[in-house]
């Protein structure tokens, strides 16, 4: 139930859930490699690649700050061989970054597309391409896209308000869906996350405004979470499409209150897309 001494590559986590993800892995004393874009710090949206590391540091873990578009194979490989240097390794590879445009078809420019399908589908495949020849030398391997699941979630009624967002994220979870098939004898375990409720990130102000803000969750459950997963023995637990206060209640937390901001009842939670 430890990730101390694994090395995390994880992608976008300046800020949001994915530093969350990494400063939970920090805890235990995990190496953490933060491969986002964010140098200098973004008008609306705090924290860089050199401020997330310093707070890995301070959680008790070590930390590579590497500037990385995944959308840029060469990026990508330069990344991945900066980690491998540092750390000797890789163990776990969290598909963490994403781009979001909430517009329908006629109100969706071809640039904001190719974006999000760029980052999105393009980026979750290149990163396990350029990671998985290290994730099979690993002793437990993992791959956590955030995307959303497949099973239950096939609807028009996804697709029909932003359809060239959910194929990009849809094209995470066929990821999912298909590497953990092809490297299941390999024992690379792979794996989603998606959260029930709307989470509370700096992003989400500018979906939702600060008052839909106080109807989510905070990162710690999506933290919590995929700590869970990223523990789990490999070969026992991939091709899986979790849901995170299904995660957590399976690690043992069954107070979700912990989670949520005080005064707000269950039932006044935002649900997220997809559930």
């Amino acid at each position: 139930m430890s990730l101390h001494g694994k090395t995390l590559f994880i992608t976008g986590a300046s800020r949001g859930i994915g530093k969350a993800i990494a400063l939970r892995a920090a805890a235990d004393g995990a190496n953490i490699v933060i491969a986002a874009k964010t140098v200098v710090p973004h008008p609306k949206l705090p924290g860089t690649i050199y401020t997330a590391a310093e707070e890995v540091v301070a959680a008790g873990g070590q930390a590579l700050a590497v500037r990385m578009d995944v959308r840029d194979e060469e990026a990508v490989a330069a990344g991945v061989a900066a980690a491998v240097e540092r750390f000797g390794g890789i163990d776990i590879l969290v598909n963490n970054a994403s781009a979001i445009t909430l517009t329908g078809t006629l109100d969706t420019p071809m640039k904001r597309f190719d974006l999000m399908h760029g980052v999105n589908t393009r980026g979750t495949f290149l990163c396990s391409q350029q990671v998985l020849p290290h994730l099979r030398r690993a002793a437990n391997p993992h791959i956590l896209n955030l995307a959303p699941p497949l099973d239950s979630t096939l609807q028009a009624r996804w697709f029909a308000p932003h359809l060239a967002y959910t194929m990009a994220k849809f094209g995470m979870s066929l990821c999912v869906l298909g590497m953990a098939e092809e490297f299941r004898g390999d024992g690379v375990a792979v794996n989603a996350l998606w959260p029930r409720t709307a989470i509370d990130t700096d992003a989400i102000s500018l979906i939702a405004g600060s008052e839909g803000r106080r109807r989510t969750r905070s990162v710690a459950i999506m933290a919590d979470a995929a700590h869970w997963i990223l523990t789990r023995p490999s070969r026992e637990v991939t091709g899986q499409f979790f849901v995170d206060e299904d995660a957590v209640r399976a690690a043992g937390i069954t107070d979700l209150s912990r989670y949520r901001p005080d005064g707000v009842a269950e039932e006044a939670l935002m649900p997220d897309f997809f559930v």
